[in-house]
């Protein structure tokens, strides 16, 4: 079982960009997923989290959405601070649900906003 995440870079305050979390050797849709960060010298923090049932979420400026036939979760982050800056990761369930927590991480990519 294996999540990798894609996308991250570095981006100009007030930007956008899509970070790509790919599944092999599960099948996402019967999964929660959810996003989460850490940035330097904090603790990580869940940015969201989608049911097995839910095909997306919008949580402010970010937005978690499926494309089950790609097997991938995706999360959108728009007008992108400086205090975006952090490490992505996503993250499946053991389950369909949010409540019962992630089982299966992703290595992470890294986000950089600076002008």
């Amino acid at each position: 079982l294996q999540l990798v995440e894609s996308g991250g870079g570095l981006v100009q305050p007030g930007g956008s960009l899509r970070l790509s979390c790919a599944a092999s050797g599960f099948t996402l849709s019967y999964h929660a997923i959810g996003w989460f960060r850490q940035a330097p010298g904090k603790e990580r923090e869940e940015i969201s989290c989608i049911s097995s049932s839910d095909g997306n979420s919008v949580k402010g400026r970010f937005t978690i959405s499926r494309d089950n036939a790609k097997n991938t979760v995706y999360l959108q982050m728009n007008s992108l601070k400086p205090e975006d800056t952090a490490v992505y990761y996503c993250a499946a369930g053991g389950s369909g649900l949010c409540a019962f927590g992630m089982e299966h991480w992703g290595k992470g990519t890294l986000v950089t906003v600076s002008p």
